[in-house]
């Protein structure tokens, strides 16, 4: 597989990732129009921006996983490691440390522990399946021990407006979110590591031996994954002011959920941020337009499982076109 041909696959993927975006934005356009017929309150400006903020937790988080799942793997840490930041940097912000350093804190435990699941994927060559689950439930560990599982509360006013605040009238959440998604869509899309991701993806060895760094890219994707789980964790911290060692429980089935949705094949060598962005939206948008008229929020799980096996069903019969 020479480079040429490396980019000539990119543009293969890419132009299925635009027609799944495009597929996935009509049935967010169209879930929309539902629920503004059914609920006078969803399509209002507050509610709007309300869906927005709840859904860039999942959107940001659902970035990394979506870098992950087109190399074929999984990241079953990205919750626990939601937790471990978000306590590391409460710990900091406790021991009255400067805000920005807290931060920093938090982010680069998120880089430490996205590189350590990376390490034991590409170097340990362990299935990403079981290499994340180690390092989920370690990571849980550590979240519970650091506090004996008790949340830090009282953080500074300084570094909760960053869930809580606002920026000509958009929250920061919102803005946050917004940003990653360029970032780490440029990467994907514009990249000579954006484009060794899909080439592993899509025949990890043929992408091996035409001289990609196939270890490299295994790492820096779970080292990106990390590092989001670890905004997503501030992000979270900061909106309810507070560190909660149990946060972000179960939060890796929502970010594989929005990427499938998205487009991103869980077989590998498919995706975009865009889609994964759209795709956390649908789930954003469900959620919200089931609470406002009424439904249970058990049935909502149902919903949510059926539009999760339909994106499924529909990414193989992709496939095999």
């Amino acid at each position: 597989m020479s480079d040429a041909a490396v980019k000539r696959g990119l543009r293969l993927n890419l132009s299925r990732s635009q027609k799944q975006f495009l597929s996935t934005f009509s049935g967010l356009f169209l879930l929309g129009i539902v629920f503004t017929i059914l609920s006078p309150y969803f399509f209002s400006v507050n509610n709007l921006l309300t869906v927005a903020t709840q859904t860039a937790v999942i959107a940001i988080i659902a970035i990394g996983q979506t870098y992950v799942l087109i190399t074929g793997g999984i990241d079953l840490a990205i919750g626990s490691n939601i937790a471990l930041c978000s306590m590391t940097a409460g710990l900091c912000m406790q021991a009255n440390l400067p805000v920005f350093l807290c931060i920093l804190a938090g982010l680069l435990t998120g880089v430490v522990a996205g590189a350590v699941s990376g390490t034991l994927v590409a170097f340990g060559k362990l299935p990403p399946f079981i290499a994340t689950l180690g390092t989920m439930t370690v990571a849980r560990g550590l979240a519970l021990t650091l506090t004996q599982a008790i949340p830090i509360s009282g953080l500074p006013k300084s570094f909760t407006i960053l869930g809580t605040g606002s920026t000509l009238g958009i929250p920061n959440p919102v803005i946050i979110m917004v940003l990653l998604v360029i970032i780490f869509g440029f990467i994907l899309a514009k990249t000579k590591l954006g484009r060794h991701v899909y080439a592993a993806g899509s025949n990890f060895e043929a992408a091996r031996l035409s001289g990609v760094n196939t270890k490299k890219v295994l790492m820096m994707v779970y080292i990106f994954s990390g590092l989001l789980a670890a905004f997503a964790g501030l992000i979270m911290s900061a909106r309810i002011i507070s560190a909660q060692p149990a946060s972000g429980d179960g939060y890796e089935l929502d970010a594989v959920a929005s990427s499938v949705i998205g487009g991103t094949s869980t077989m590998g060598g498919e995706g975009s941020v865009a889609g994964t962005f759209i795709g956390a939206f649908v789930i954003g948008v469900l959620r919200n337009g089931l609470n406002l008229i009424g439904v249970s929020p058990f049935i909502q799980k149902i919903v949510i499982g059926i539009v999760i096996v339909a994106s499924v069903f529909l990414d193989r019969i992709r496939r095999k076109d």
